[in-house]
């Protein structure tokens, strides 16, 4: 199942990268093996690739204006930093500094960063790029989605119970050089790895929509 975005809330785009874009990816981040790094958009190269034409290609249909990227983050599991993720929806934006305004909070902070949650109507016309650099199934902690519950705006504690014994999840199993798009308030998750094997992504989130004012994207985020 590759999903459909609409429906479905995420979708998988097969072999929009080749093993040798993905390579020079991944000199591109240049970070310790098992290193997580936030921030990316300072950094030239993802911030080309971010805005490239073959990436606008892939986004323009299912965005009613031109995308902004607004955040990437490298995301690489190994077997020695090996973590567990819970059922979640992507909520919080990272913003140059707080402002209280209705609907937006509560506020946190993260690596001396304002992060704050976004009303629903804010996080329907975001869309998330993942690029992954190695192969994702069950046995790495690929990415476990309950299809459709986008579509449910954002939710509580009790909802997302009701909503994990109601609709069976899926498990989103790709490929090097494979792309999967994600609406924010789709609820996902991924286990530990069972086997040694390397899982990088590079997650790049876009906005169809400007921050209302005084609110700005953090640069470099």
């Amino acid at each position: 199942m590759n999903g459909n975005l609409e429906s479905d809330g995420f979708s998988i785009l097969c072999r929009a990268f080749s093993k040798e874009d993905c390579a020079e990816l991944i000199s591109q981040i240049a970070t310790p093996t098992g290193t997580n790094q936030r921030g990316l958009l300072s950094n030239p190269a993802i911030n080309d690739l971010a805005r490239s034409v073959s990436v606008m290609r892939i986004l323009g249909p299912h965005m009613d204006r031109e995308p902004k990227p607004v955040r990437a983050i490298f995301f690489d599991k190994t077997p020695d930093r090996n973590w567990f993720v819970a059922w979640h929806q992507d909520v919080t934006l990272a913003v140059h500094a707080r402002a209280d305004l209705p609907g937006f909070g509560p506020w946190t902070e993260k690596d001396g960063i304002p992060h704050v949650h976004a009303p629903a109507e804010f996080l329907d016309r975001m869309l998330t790029l993942r690029i992954h650099l190695d192969d994702a199934d069950e046995t790495n902690g690929g990415l476990r989605v309950i299809p459709g519950s986008h579509r449910n705006g954002k939710l509580n504690a009790a909802q997302i119970a009701d909503l994990r014994a109601s609709v069976p999840e899926h498990l989103c199993r790709v490929r090097a050089g494979d792309v999967l798009l994600m609406r924010p308030l789709l609820l996902h998750a991924s286990r530990r790895s069972t086997l040694p094997a390397q899982r990088r992504i590079l997650h790049i989130e876009y906005a169809a929509c400007a921050l209302p004012t005084p609110l700005e994207w953090h640069v470099g985020a």
